[in-house]
């Protein structure tokens, strides 16, 4: 595997990751966390923002990351 997609992975995953965490704890006065992993749309949108995360957040990211170390030398 690439080193971009290495660091896209791991920095739009972690992005989706804590985006979900972010979406539970803010609807958990509405329903409890049990009641929101039982449902199919707590997963949708967990893979939604993990992919999102990874394929949108993590390109711009990597972009940022050459150009950073591009103009360092």
């Amino acid at each position: 595997m690439s080193e971009r997609w290495k660091y896209q992975i791991k920095s739009g995953g972690l992005w989706g990751v804590f985006m979900t965490a972010f979406n539970v704890l803010f609807e958990i006065k509405e329903k409890p966390f049990m009641q929101q992993i039982a449902t199919s749309n707590f997963y949708i949108r967990a893979i939604g923002f993990i992919l999102m995360g990874i394929f949108v957040l993590g390109y711009f990211n990597w972009k940022q990351k050459v150009k950073r170390d591009t103009t360092n030398f």
